[in-house]
């Protein structure tokens, strides 16, 4: 089975109609918010027997069969175990739905070994401007950076398009700022009142949303709980139970400090990041937000495509420098990245992170439009709307 998570509205039933659609397999669509399919289940466990052959098999002999949202009907796991070990052979199955399918990542259960997952995040630069960027990255990041220094292609006109709507498709189509305002507020209502009190223990879930008021000026910052609870006036494993709820919805995501080989470096607390970047306080911390969602849905895309383990983190030491990405690979830094809006030089510390961590590569990304310069020490400077293409 192919388990496809994410945040809510990427995507995930449209693309996998499309892909039915594609495979001839698109009568074999089943959602499990429609009372109808929860229904005639109850009158016949598997009774979507009858119509697998009505649609022709593929060159493996299999057909395509999705079961949308099945995770919100109680003993989903068990009814998904009987089906593929009932039909396996003759069907492949999609599974769409998004923080319950994502927690299975990290417990062992009923369908282990059954099934692989698959994530689908926002809408990126790449994808937006009609680009594929499933070939597997090279060994050495200075190769990727060599490639996008041999690439003049800038697609400055869709970047601002991504920071100014976000990377959800329904902002970004409608493409006006009252349509994202109000979609906004909506996602969040929906988000609280259909996923998180499903998903956590927590009674009183409104109060999440004097903690979204709190977090957009704390963006691109390290996340200190204790800070996070004086300011939403509540205790530390409250603020830290609500946080785990914001993760568990897709709301936001952390990313942690790395600190092996780094003098004085924190070692614990997070920097949080939303999905929608557009719910940054300020131009400078939207357009970092966007970069980590933009790399974190490149090293997930990588992870899931079989091309290694990924893991995106941070550095910063106690006196506050700091280089805003490290992307790990196989467990060995592989890519650092600084974020700016405007081109400038290369900070000091940025060059002695990059040589501590063994000379890995290094490229400072710009806001700025036309900009791709190479240094004498090798570190690298890009805009965005170059290197993410």
């Amino acid at each position: 089975m192919r388990f496809i998570a994410g945040p809510r509205q990427t995507g995930k039933t449209t693309l996998a109609k499309y892909f039915l659609d594609a495979s001839n397999s698109a009568p074999l669509y089943y959602n499990w918010d429609n009372r109808k399919v929860r229904d005639v289940y109850l009158k016949d466990n598997h009774f979507f027997k009858s119509n697998i052959y009505n649609v022709p098999a593929g060159d493996d002999g299999k057909r395509w069969l999705c079961m949308d949202e099945i995770h919100k009907y109680p003993g989903w796991k068990n009814i998904l175990k009987d089906f593929f070990d009932s039909y396996g052979e003759e069907i492949s199955f999609i599974i769409t739905g998004s923080a319950r399918l994502d927690m299975m990542r990290q417990s062992g259960d009923s369908l282990t070994g059954r099934y692989l997952n698959f994530r689908l995040n926002p809408v990126t630069l790449h994808e937006f401007s009609g680009g594929s960027f499933c070939q597997e990255p090279p060994d050495d990041a200075a190769d990727l950076l060599r490639e996008k220094l041999n690439t003049p292609q800038y697609h400055q006109d869709d970047l601002l398009t991504l920071l100014k709507f976000s990377g959800f498709p329904e902002p970004l189509v409608a493409g006006t700022i009252r349509f994202q305002n109000r979609w906004k507020n909506a996602y969040l209502d929906t988000l609280v009142r259909e996923d998180l009190r499903e998903l956590t223990q927590i009674k009183d879930l409104e109060k999440t949303s004097i903690l979204m008021q709190v977090l957009p000026s704390r963006i691109s910052s390290p996340l200190s709980i204790n800070a996070l609870a004086g300011a939403i006036n509540t205790s530390f494993a409250t603020a830290a139970n609500y946080l785990t709820a914001l993760e568990l919805g897709y709301l936001i995501f952390r990313i942690a400090p790395y600190h092996e080989k780094i003098a004085r470096s924190l070692t614990k607390e997070k920097k949080a990041y939303f999905y929608d970047w557009t719910r940054a306080a300020n131009e400078a911390s939207r357009f970092e937000n966007y970069i980590a969602v933009e790399l974190k849905s490149r090293i997930n895309i990588w992870e899931d495509s079989g091309f290694g383990d990924f893991e995106l983190n941070y550095i910063r030491d106690r006196d506050g420098r700091e280089t805003d990405f490290l992307i790990v690979r196989d467990g060995r830094p592989w890519l650092l990245v600084e974020v700016k809006l405007s081109r400038s030089s290369v900070d000091y510390h940025h060059r002695k992170n990059r040589k501590t961590l063994g000379n890995i590569p290094f490229i400072q990304l710009v806001l700025e439009s036309n900009i791709a310069e190479k240094n004498d020490d090798g570190t690298c400077q890009m805009s965005a709307s170059r290197f993410l293409r």
